[in-house]
């Protein structure tokens, strides 16, 4: 069914705002994706407070003038829905990513990082980056590392100690 002018005033509106609030915003092709497993994609970026929103192209065109962001859209083909980060950067990309191993129809085309357009590779890199957790597990065990392996050596060098008197005095 067609939407009213006034129905697209509102998204429009709707989609300016969130264009200003967010900071990643990634375009996708949907084309062929099961409606059970975008439910489950929106769930998923529901939990890192990030959006899903399926808008025709010319609607996202006006709203990206309007904002002062340029993409090319002419290029880009299929379904596009939009992903939007406004929590952080990086999640957004992560939970696209991931579904997108899982789903292979589900397509990362491009998208806006600090304001500029980025293409997919980007995206995928910036997936494929750890996350902050795992980043400072890995500093702190950089950090602890020397001190366990010194332990260690010490440990080795008492064991070393106790064998040879005890060779010693059981000869």
């Amino acid at each position: 069914m067609a939407k009213t002018k006034e129905q697209k005033k509102k998204i429009l509106e709707e989609l300016k705002e969130n264009l200003q609030k967010q900071k990643t915003l990634i375009f996708v092709d949907f084309t062929g994706v099961k409606v059970k497993d975008m439910f489950q994609l929106r769930q998923n970026l529901k939990k890192t407070e990030g959006l899903f929103k399926v808008v025709k192209k010319t609607l996202i065109g006006l709203a990206l003038k309007d904002t002062g962001l340029e993409a090319d859209l002419e290029k880009i083909k299929g379904e596009i829905a939009l992903v939007f980060g406004f929590k952080d950067e990086v999640s957004p990309a992560k939970i696209v990513y991931n579904f997108s191993k899982e789903n292979p129809n589900l397509k990362i085309l491009g998208g806006f990082f600090e304001n500029k357009f980025r293409p997919a590779e980007d995206f995928i890199a910036l997936a494929q980056i750890p996350s902050r957790e795992e980043l400072l597990a890995k500093l702190v065990g950089s950090i602890s590392s020397p001190m366990s392996n010194f332990v260690r050596a010490l440990q080795y060098n008492l064991k070393g100690l106790l064998y040879v008197l005890s060779r010693i005095k059981n000869t």
